[in-house]
């Protein structure tokens, strides 16, 4: 196990029905490679030991003491590998036959869990061979040693508590309550299912739903593993479709009759159980009672994850889903800002055009809203504001959008203001300091705030979360507004939903996004050097795909510096160094902990994503917190 990513394998192994000796020199040598390639879990189909499809050959002692003997050998295969296995088996105890998880780890046979509910139904027809187990756990001997026995079994790892496995049986996913929303209540972090669910049109995209969904609803890994190759075909086909799940998405699968033989991905527990503790209502054990909780000892010898995280994890992937959710999201703010506008009577909205990208955005928002409300554009109050770093382009980009867009257009020139200020509080206009940058962006502030109460409007904000996130905002100044309409929309998704409305526009107005996504990020607060922008953020406090990338692991998933960074070198590998990723991963969590007092007094703005530092709703940290035992882990990296 890496930084809680665990290794695990669901494998179809090639059987012959009531050949044990054969399945069981199959099902060894698929653990054998499961091993090579560092897997920490396997698990196999459901009866695979001797076929889900011997019928009344399940009645035969034959049979049954052949699995019996197959199960000590695939035990006994595991004695010098540190792998968690579970295999399907029949196992006849106290005159009753159960269809059975045997759990095998460090040579020996941990615990016996034997199906709760059996279809017999349609092609099915398990209770003809099998009884149902529906008690409390109890114990059974197996080869001179006394084991647990029963469905209420939680394995749990000695080395890491949040490892920690249950399973089901195949119909068990398909009833309405299924056996894993208890185990994950008693703390299972991952489910497998051992399955025997036979192929028929139409069968793999509902199974494919099921097992996500379930492994979204208990915040759980799933490893389901189907039967394949080698079952009878007399009235069934198996297709071996094995699917691996974490949190309602699919991270590996081998589709129907693909034959991949063992499919690999990591399930991270670690993000599991972060995401429980942060949902309140997960935990509620107070009806259930009886569990055993059995200690197994399994560790992968594995470097490099197969699920490398995208660059950009607030932007979807593929053209159709980004459309899909640019229109989602320019709707929620549109919507958030349709309803302000209503309650408080505005007859107008103002805004700072600056000819950047969220000034841009918040501009399209606005015009969807006033839309929405068949008020017309021109009483949108777009204004620019030319100071010492307004260059040439991004003014021309500005007044081409608001004139495209239908809006009132105005120029109000801040420089002679802002210079006066500087007479008035005695500040050298030579010294470029903090005092000489934010004079400007709170004069804009100030003027855009006179202007909405002489247009009885609202000032709308532009700033967004990637800025709050780094405390890349003039405190009082573009920090604040009247409703923030890009409060919780990442730097990169800006980018995104730009280039979404360029598109979709077309045209002059399309032409002036396109040529706004491409200049240059700037507060412009200094003056041009030869007509260009001179002050370039990205310098100045980093890339905003960086940040954006620790943001949302760093806060959405709590995790570590150290953890950011592993996943950080896997998914901008030939792109940083790794120096550069830990000089603005440092510099990422410094800024983020000494800003929060920017963040506690945020105007309103509607949530769009699973990240918000709005301080009323998703994130709450106080002012003066200490980043110190971030910083102490990130000397260490």
């Amino acid at each position: 196990m890496k930084y809680g990513f665990v290794k695990v394998a669901a494998a179809t192994p090639h059987i012959r029905v009531a050949d044990t000796q054969f399945n069981t020199q199959q099902i060894v040598e698929q653990i054998s490679l499961a091993v090579k390639e560092g897997a920490e879990l396997v698990v196999f189909p459901e009866l695979c030991v001797c076929g889900y499809t011997c019928g009344d050959l399940f009645g035969q002692d034959v049979l049954l003491n052949g699995c019996v003997a197959a199960l000590k050998t695939i035990a006994q295969s595991t004695k010098d590998s540190n792998i968690l296995v579970f295999v399907g088996v029949p196992y006849k105890t106290d005159g009753v036959l159960y269809n059975c998880a045997a759990v095998v780890n460090g040579g020996k046979v941990l615990a016996l869990i034997p199906k709760r509910h059996l279809p017999n139904y349609a092609e099915f027809y398990e209770k003809r061979n099998f009884q149902p187990y529906k008690g409390e756990n109890r114990t059974v001997v197996f080869d001179g040693e006394e084991i647990p026995f029963g469905n209420k079994i939680v394995l749990r790892s000695e080395k890491d508590a949040d490892f920690t496995v249950a399973a089901e049986l195949c119909e068990d996913l398909w009833v309405p309550a299924p056996p894993s929303v208890s185990h994950a209540l008693m703390g299972a972090n991952i489910i497998v299912n051992l399955s025997a669910s036979d192929e028929t049109a139409g069968k793999a995209e509902y199974r494919r739903l099921i097992v996500g969904t379930q492994s979204g609803k208990t915040v759980s890994g799933y490893v389901y593993a189907d039967a394949g190759e080698g079952e009878s075909t007399t009235d069934m086909v198996f297709s071996g479709h094995n699917m691996i799940c974490e949190n309602g998405t699919l991270l590996a699968e081998c589709r129907p009759f693909e034959d991949k033989g063992i499919l690999y991905a990591e399930i991270d527990v670690h993000k599991l159980a972060f995401e429980r503790r942060r949902i309140n209502t997960f935990y509620d054990t107070s009806s259930l009672s009886g569990y055993a909780f059995v200690p197994f000892r399994a560790e992968g010898n594995w470097e490099k994850l197969t699920r490398i995280p995208a660059r950009l994890p607030f932007v979807p992937q593929g053209e159709q889903a980004l459309g899909e959710r640019a229109e989602l999201i320019l709707s929620i703010q549109a919507a958030g800002l349709k309803k302000r506008l209503e309650h408080t009577c505005a007859q107008s909205a103002v805004l700072g055009i600056s000819g950047g990208l969220d000034s841009a955005l918040a501009l399209l928002v606005t015009v969807r809203a006033f839309d929405a409300l068949k008020k017309e554009r021109k009483d949108i109050l777009a204004v620019t504001m030319p100071c010492f770093g307004t260059t040439k382009k991004t003014k021309d980009n500005a007044l081409r959008l608001m004139h495209e867009l239908g809006v009132t257009c105005r120029t109000v020139p801040i420089g002679d203001a802002v210079l006066q200020h500087f007479k008035d509080i005695g500040h050298d206009e030579k010294v470029r300091n903090a005092a000489y940058e934010n004079a400007q962006a709170r004069m804009r502030t100030m003027v855009l705030m006179d202007l909405a109460n002489d247009h009885n409007g609202l000032v709308i904000g532009t700033g967004d979360l990637s800025e709050l996130a780094l405390g890349w905002a003039t405190y009082n100044g573009d920090h604040m507004s009247m409703y923030a309409v890009n409060g919780s929309v990442p730097k990169t998704l800006v980018k995104f939903l730009i280039g979404y409305e360029a598109k979709r526009l077309g045209g002059e107005a399309g032409s002036a996004l396109t040529d706004i996504l491409n200049t240059e990020i700037s507060p412009e607060l200094l003056p041009p050097e030869n007509g260009k922008i001179a002050q370039k953020t990205e310098e100045l406090v980093g890339p905003y795909e960086l940040h954006d990338y620790y943001l949302y692991y760093a806060v959405r998933w709590g995790f570590s510096p150290a953890k950011v960074f592993y996943l950080a070198k896997q998914t901008f590998a030939g792109v940083y160094e790794e120096s550069v990723l830990k000089k603005w991963l440092v510099n990422f969590y410094k800024r983020f902990f000494s800003h929060q007092f920017k963040r506690s007094c945020l105007p309103d703005g509607a949530k769009v994503g699973s990240v918000s530092l709005s301080p009323r709703g998703d994130w709450r940290m106080p002012s003066d917190a200490s980043v110190r035992l971030w910083m102490d882990e990130l000397e260490k990296l």
